[in-house]
């Protein structure tokens, strides 16, 4: 057992927005809250209203508790002791909650991760953690899924990654056109699973998609 580095391509997305010097102070987000219910309307003192502002802010630290994390020290420790496997490793159907960065609406769907080891594995919980790290921030699904596999690619370095999202968005269910019930696919395909067609079909074969399923590189 032993623990990796972080990749020295670390990409500046995933560092740690939450650290800008700029960042509100809790009361100024309260207060920017209360400003918000009454442009909606209503009397931001009124009883039933009263504590909304705190507890809004609390729920956003739960929202975006992706800020505070690096998703590289989530993947750092990893395990060579593996007899010799080398086959596929995949966690399928990883819920996820994120926020579109448009909208400020919830994103809610499931993560479909894989990779084909080199030399060493990582715990599988870290995978939902990975996940989580880049759900919990304000988003859009093509970049959520890039980052992911990206983050995989360089910290592990694996023969091969493979990163399968589908998600609902409520900024198309709750407003604008208002399509319930119609969901976003997205794909990013590294190494072998991008090169050799026979790995590519496993992989979503394992996850329930046909084989024509259409691979992006984006």
């Amino acid at each position: 057992m032993s623990a990796t580095r972080n990749s020295p391509n670390a990409s500046s997305d995933i560092q740690d927005h939450a650290d800008h010097g700029d960042r509100p102070s809790r009361e100024e987000a309260e207060a920017a809250v209360r400003v918000l219910i009454r442009w909606a309307g209503d009397d931001p003192a009124r009883e039933g209203l009263v504590d909304t502002p705190s507890r809004v802010i609390r729920s956003y630290e739960e929202f975006f508790a992706g800020y505070t994390q690096n998703p590289h020290d989530i993947l750092a420790r990893t395990f060579s002791e593996v007899q010799g496997y080398d086959e596929m490793i995949v966690l399928k159907d990883i819920r996820f909650e994120s926020y579109c960065e448009h909208h400020m609406v919830p994103i809610i769907g499931r993560a479909h991760v894989a990779y084909l080891p080199r030399e060493r594995v990582v715990g599988i919980s870290k995978l939902a953690r990975l996940v989580d790290a880049f759900a919990k921030r304000l988003q859009i699904q093509e970049k959520m899924t890039a980052q992911i596999a990206d983050t995989l690619e360089e910290v592990l370095q694996p023969l091969g990654v493979g990163v399968i999202l589908e998600a609902t968005h409520q900024c198309m269910s709750t407003r604008g056109v208002h399509k319930a019930g119609a969901s976003m696919v997205t794909s990013r395909m590294l190494g072998t699973f991008r090169d050799d067609p026979s790995t590519r079909r496993e992989f979503l074969s394992i996850v329930g998609h046909s084989s024509g399923f259409s691979v992006s590189n984006s």
